[in-house]
């Protein structure tokens, strides 16, 4: 029997999941505002206790500073641009045409997004570094000399080699919501081939391509791992804000975090220009007719497959080149005649714990991603207020803010009393958490809102509890969600290095940290044995994905 009061009237029922989204807000406050409100506190008080405003007016006041955000808008305004050259049209090809090993061809597309960005650059510089087998070959056939791959040019080049699939793949996805009657309509008005695809494709999926831009713009402008390997005189704004932190470490960290707010300051301009762009240029399209692709014949079909072709050769070439390299022999920094497996036994050997600390960090990690995202997801969708609404948005913060930006705001936060995490396991999980919890979310969020309310009713009025039927019955039809966001959550914890490299100690390191040591020293052989073993992790855990997911369109 329910419980009654005194008068005989029944209790309430507590609303258990107005506790939960209390709970998470909490958690929220606790582990990202508290750090960033750390964060400012300290960009604008000084050693003394005084407020001021002197540390912004250092950066903005010289143009060295200015210079490193200049660069990063340029980079990543380039590489925009390129992405939507290279993507866009791949993505019109795979979906208009009938390409052979098109399955291979989409995995591969994918496979270019999903290692960690600095390997991308480690393997360039494989090739075409000062040393690099390109440049070698080019010299010795020729005696001209490549251009460099370090700066500006290398860093665009590898940006765009990455994140042309985000835009593939959001194109792929609006175009198979084009209805095929509207392009037969066209065709019969004699609109066809490049007229057909710019006055009536690119209209039908610009607001998909103007989310694509924007995505694209964010993570290069966020981008850590590939400047800091090959930028060297040309500094970004991510970059910067490292070294800015690690040079005013045993001195003044004012500075470094006047830089880091001005860091969130730009990113949260760009992230809400972005939510308010998708909510304005943003329609619905259903495809009762699909596209039905066509044969690609002649001259026509042998371009289309080059350039398909030659896009992911282009793309995932070098890191075939890092996994070539791992099996030659070297002497210091140089790889010489002969194979053998020397690499991956030193490899293995000096690995210490960065192996099983990926795994235990980033699992216990993903354990809370998942359970998090699940419960964030219902509140959402189903109990949509001003609370879950500000819980969404919180989510997705830490996902376009710099990753170095994120690891100082918890150092900042945790290196001193009441709660003190520096140096332990539990601040790299939480910033993994924080950091990579949106892709479950999102998810998460996308499953659950194709799942009819209706189905918890029923479960509730054969005597199921509200509680009960969620986790019972809906929590199992969300599964696909879950575990396709969870693995991509995975790919990207493993690969993290930006909030990584700040937090981690000889206890706490990491296989990606470790690769990034090896390559600042120059161990190539040992690096690429250990940035192979790194592929082999995030190959499977695709795989994995592909196997699980229903929906063939991943998003980001």
């Amino acid at each position: 029997m329910k419980g009654r009061l005194s008068d005989g009237r029944a209790k309430p029922r507590k609303d258990v999941w107005l506790v939960i989204s209390v709970v998470i807000l909490a958690l929220y406050a606790l582990f990202m505002i508290y750090p960033l409100f750390m964060l400012l506190r300290n960009a604008v008080i000084d050693s003394g206790g005084q407020f001021t405003l002197d540390y912004f007016v250092k950066f903005l006041s010289k143009q060295y500073y200015l210079g490193t955000v200049l660069n990063s808008f340029k980079v990543s305004i380039s590489a925009t641009i390129l992405t939507m050259v290279i993507g866009v049209p791949l993505a019109y090809f795979y979906n208009m045409y009938e390409i052979k090993g098109a399955r291979f061809l989409q995995i591969s597309i994918i496979l270019c997004s999903m290692s960690a960005p600095f390997i991308g650059a480690y393997s360039w510089i494989l090739l075409l570094g000062r040393n690099g087998l390109i440049t070698n070959f080019v010299k010795d056939l020729t005696g001209i000399k490549l251009p460099s791959i370090y700066g500006f040019g290398g860093i665009l080049l590898v940006l765009c080699l990455q994140l042309y699939p985000l835009v593939f793949l959001y194109v792929s996805g609006a175009l198979k919501n084009v209805d095929n009657t509207l392009l037969e309509a066209s065709e019969n008005m004699g609109c066809t081939g490049l007229k057909r695809f710019f006055t009536v494709i690119i209209p039908l999926c610009a607001p998909t391509i103007i989310a694509a831009m924007l995505m694209v713009f964010m993570r290069a402008f966020a981008d850590f791992g590939t400047p800091l390997f090959i930028g060297e005189g040309y500094r970004t704004f991510p970059v910067e804000i490292y070294n800015s932190f690690m040079s005013e470490t045993g001195g003044d960290t004012h500075f470094a975090s006047a830089v880091a707010v001005i860091a969130i300051i730009i990113t949260a301009v760009i992230f809400l220009f972005q939510r308010f762009v998708n909510s304005k240029f943003q329609f619905t399209m259903n495809a009762l007719h699909p596209i039905e692709r066509k044969k690609a014949k002649g001259v026509k079909g042998v371009l289309i497959h080059l350039f398909c072709y030659g896009v992911v050769t282009v793309a995932y070439a070098p890191q075939l080149y890092v996994i070539y390299t791992s099996f030659q022999n070297t002497s210091g920094k140089l790889f010489v005649d002969g194979y053998s497996l020397n690499s991956y036994v030193d490899a293995f050997s000096k690995l210490g714990n960065a192996i099983p600390n990926t795994f235990l960090i980033g699992g216990v990690a993903l354990i809370i991603i998942v359970a998090l995202s699940i419960l964030v997801a219902y509140l959402v969708v189903r109990r949509s207020n001003i609370v879950s609404k500000f819980i969404d948005t919180l989510s997705m913060v830490p996902y376009v803010i710099p990753g170095s930006v994120v690891g100082i705001a918890l150092i900042m936060a945790f290196s001193s009393g009441p709660i003190v995490l520096v140096g332990t396991a539990t601040i790299m999980i939480v910033a993994l958490v924080i950091r990579r919890n949106s892709y479950t979310i999102r998810s998460s969020v996308a499953t659950l809102q194709q799942i009819p309310m209706s189905i918890e009713e029923a479960a509730i009025s054969l005597g199921s509890s509200k509680m009960k039927a969620f986790f019972k019955v809906t929590m199992p039809m969300m599964a696909n969600g879950i575990i396709s966001g969870a693995l991509l959550s995975w790919i990207a914890i493993i690969t993290e290095l930006s909030t990584g490299i700040l937090l981690y100690n000889w206890r706490t390191t990491t296989l990606t940290i470790q690769i990034y040591t090896y390559v600042s020293r120059g161990s190539y052989g040992v690096a690429a044995a250990m940035a192979c073993v790194l592929t082999v992790m995030t190959t499977i855990s695709l795989l994995i994905f592909i196997k699980f997911s229903k929906n063939k369109n991943i998003t980001f």
